[in-house]
């Protein structure tokens, strides 16, 4: 178990360029990871609801932390590309157990983490201050730190989209202060919302895809920098399983 180096996670950070975005299809574990590997990627990235679903498990930090870093460390076995962790809220109570969380995943070898401003099964964000604070001691630790912002969660961008973009470029700046290295904003799909957060943001902003959004190429055009496909691949994949399953237990032949 060797820690992350300053020198990889600042070869990391440079992968997140406006206009030429990393595009980052998430795995679950080690397999899918030679997957997407195999396949070009620059960077391998969890998503957090795969991989507690590969393991029969809900969202929402259910997955232990303990396990959580076993699955880095077989991620990072079978691959040389810098490798991102969903961490989900940071696995603490506090700031500094937050911290303490991020630090065992940069000894386990992580190059970045992600970490959202809402508590395991709450729908409503974190105070300002009390995020910024979790966001300093994620960062702290020296791993590049994917900031995600749920403003948009359950709102209507089409309607409300002013205030929103404006709500998320408050919390944008006030976590750039605190060292995060790009700003994750799901949820959104409004081209003109997209390209409004990416002008003004003093971060790096990273767009979950989404079929009802921008394409990739459009996305770039709107100058985000990083795509996250977030749970999709591991639905995608479920959901062929279950329909070649049926399709063999009704006497049909699969297509593998």
């Amino acid at each position: 178990m060797t820690p992350t180096s300053s020198s990889a996670i600042a070869a990391f950070r440079a992968l997140h360029v406006p206009g030429d975005p990393l595009i980052l299809v998430n795995i679950w574990d080690a397999g899918s990871a030679k997957a997407v590997a195999a396949a070009g990627a620059r960077a391998i990235a969890t998503g957090s609801y795969g991989v507690a679903g590969a393991q029969g498990r809900a969202d929402g930090e259910n997955f232990p932390l303990d396990d959580v870093l076993e699955n880095l460390r077989r991620i990072l076995d079978v691959t040389d590309l810098p490798v991102t962790i969903d961490m989900e809220s940071g696995y603490g109570a506090d700031p500094a157990a937050v911290g303490a969380s991020i630090s065992r995943a940069r000894e386990a070898g992580a190059a970045g983490v992600n970490i959202e401003d809402r508590l395991p099964g709450a729908s409503e964000l974190l105070p300002i201050a009390a995020a910024q604070a979790r966001y300093r001691a994620a960062a702290d630790t020296g791993l590049f730190v994917n900031a995600r912002c749920d403003v948009f969660r359950g709102r209507d961008a089409g309607k409300d989209g002013a205030a929103l973009v404006a709500a998320t470029l408050e919390r944008a700046h006030v976590y750039a202060d605190a060292g995060a290295g790009s700003l994750f904003v799901p949820f959104l799909a409004d081209a003109g919302c997209i390209g409004a957060i990416c002008e003004a943001s003093p971060l790096p902003v990273n767009i979950l895809r989404s079929p009802a959004g921008p394409t990739h190429a459009e996305l770039a055009t709107l100058g985000v920098a990083r795509i996250s496909h977030g749970h999709q691949p591991w639905a995608a994949a479920m959901a062929w399983l279950t329909a070649q399953v049926e399709t063999v237990l009704g006497g049909g032949e699969p297509a593998y």
